[in-house]
């Protein structure tokens, strides 16, 4: 028994002896690769960030680029502390690729998608977009996912894959907006009147764009109302605080002009019918 035990330790010993060196050198090159690899990737952000013209959306993605690009090498060392050929290692990796890649399509995809959203540019970083069932600003697009900052600043993490293969809607990629608001006055007042001070509204508004020229125009003859549509173009970082404006100036412009807003109301007749 002391024998068995014996020879036990001896192998255990001897695997410790042959492979420890390795084992200890392998996990410190992990280390400083891993650590090294962040640090590059700092560098590299901030080196683009002086960058004369340099794209925010592009500056994190390269960074990244470049720290993935670090970690490989850093498994193929790895790799090669353990014995392992490297050309070996590409041959397996060959064959197990269609393997590994209809194991993570979806991964992939993302990486894919993320390539064509830097390379087609439907939206920047600092752009208000819609896509997926999503809305927010976008932070930051990266390999795999896209991060975006809702109105109420809630943090959404979204698969590029979910925002490139729908519709995406930039409300930030136009330098201007157009403005559409639907104003109703009673049938007894004036249409003349009312166009009148919503066109002089829409004039007094530094906001407002001269060109194109903002307009007034009768929309619809509602069943409780004569629906006036104001019309007018403003710069995209105004939209919110002129749609605003306007809305308020409306009621007050259309009242000063003697005309007023009615409450949706239908008439009742009621008939009773005689027994004979």
């Amino acid at each position: 028994m002391d024998n068995n035990m014996q020879a036990v330790v001896d192998q255990i010993t001897e695997i410790i002896t042959i492979y420890g060196v390795d084992v200890v050198g392998a996990l410190a090159i992990l280390i400083i690769g891993w650590m090294a690899a962040g640090w590059v990737r700092g560098m590299v952000d901030r080196g683009l960030g002086k960058v004369p013209n340099m794209d925010s959306t592009l500056r994190p993605f390269l960074a990244n680029l470049v720290r993935w690009i670090i970690l490989a090498f850093v498994i193929v060392a790895v790799l090669n502390q353990f014995g392992v050929e490297t050309t070996s290692m590409i041959a397996v990796l060959g064959a197990a690729g269609l393997a590994i890649g209809l194991a993570l399509q979806g991964t992939l995809s993302n990486v894919a998608a993320g390539v064509m959203l830097l390379v087609l540019r439907p939206f920047k970083v600092g752009d208000f977009i819609s896509a997926g069932g999503l809305s927010g600003t976008v932070v930051e697009i990266g390999l795999f996912t896209s991060e975006l900052k809702t109105g109420d600043g809630i943090y959404i993490m979204a698969p590029n894959s979910q925002i490139w293969n729908t519709t995406i809607t930039n409300f930030a990629r136009n330098p201007t907006r157009r403005i559409d608001i639907l104003v109703g006055i009673a049938y007894d007042d004036s249409i003349d009147d009312a166009q009148k001070a919503l066109q002089d509204l829409m004039e007094g508004n530094a906001l407002v764009l001269k060109d194109p020229a903002p307009m007034t125009m009768v929309m619809e003859l509602a069943d409780s109302s004569v629906n006036i549509n104001i019309r007018c173009w403003v710069s995209t970082s105004d939209y919110w605080n002129a749609l605003w404006a306007l809305n308020k100036g409306a009621k007050a412009a259309v009242e000063a002009a003697g005309c007023s807003i009615p409450f949706p109301q239908r008439d009742v007749h009621l008939f009773n019918e005689g027994n004979d």
